[in-house]
């Protein structure tokens, strides 16, 4: 199983990446599957660096706040307008709402006198799923947990299942049990990789429910007792190497940040 950082500035997009994105893949069927973490602003431009996203096979949202999900409206455009469209119908899966949610994102309402865009909209483009507990996608198992944050938001579980190599994404989220739930795995014995968030820096008085800090997210992965942590979602207004710097005497595995255009592969312990 390979992960790409496709973007991991957090909250916003950065000068050096994109918003949220993270491209996880498979062999499936005699061909690679590609399943699509996220998709903030600026992110679809840069998947193309690393697919045709004509054959992405899958969209997961953590969440629907807007620097993790905006430019599902690009990948609409690209699906109904480019020289190679239409594009095949693929499932996104989201938190409740989605539907309303990408359309309110998308359409705005037409000057006087004009026709509004006709056609298929964005709330029925895609094949729009709500969140599962636990289901199958291609070569994966894919698991959530709900996750402490101001809206409806999960940690996602990749899971392959021809070989077992798992990563757990923390979506955004303070400090919770169930993300350590799910990051222990399916066999108690941690997954493989966590890519957890660290928006916060370390300090007095930080809000709750919202975000995790370097140190948090370090804490998580050593109770999990995961194999490797790559800290992410780190805003442009904050340090990177702090954050890392904060994270690293909590995990006794390897640490690291994500980078735009990064592959980790992620290979059963």
């Amino acid at each position: 199983m390979r992960l790409t950082v496709v973007g991991c500035s957090g909250s916003v997009s950065g000068p050096a990446s994109p918003a949220s994105c993270y491209l996880v893949q498979a062999p499936y069927e005699g061909r690679t599957f590609s399943l699509v973490l996220d998709l903030g602003p600026g992110a679809f431009g840069a998947l193309h660096r690393h697919l045709d996203p004509r054959t992405v096979d899958a969209y997961a949202f953590s969440h629907l706040h807007p620097d993790h999900c905006l430019d599902l409206c690009a990948a609409y455009v690209a699906a109904r307008y480019s020289p190679t469209a239409p594009w095949p119908r693929v499932p996104v899966l989201a938190p409740a709402g989605a539907p309303e949610r990408f359309a309110r994102a998308y359409d705005v309402e037409p000057r006087v006198g004009a026709a509004p865009e006709g056609g298929i909209s964005i709330a029925d483009w895609f094949d729009h799923r709500p969140w599962r507990d636990e289901q199958l996608l291609g070569p994966f198992r894919v698991a959530v947990a709900p996750v402490d944050h101001p809206v409806e938001a999960y940690a996602v579980r990749v899971t392959e299942a021809a070989r077992g190599a798992s990563l757990v994404y923390s979506g955004d989220t303070g400090p919770c049990d169930t993300l350590v739930e799910l990051a222990r795995g399916e066999d108690g014995g941690g997954v493989d990789l966590l890519l957890a968030e660290a928006a916060f820096l370390d300090g007095p008085d930080l809000p709750t429910g919202v975000h995790l800090t370097g140190r948090q997210a370090a804490a998580a992965a050593q109770t999990a007792g995961v194999g490797s942590l790559v800290v992410t979602h780190i805003p442009p207004w904050h340090d990177p190497q702090r954050v890392l710097a904060e994270a690293a005497p909590h995990f006794s595995g390897p640490t690291s940040l994500a980078e735009t255009d990064a592959v980790h592969t992620i290979s059963p312990r």
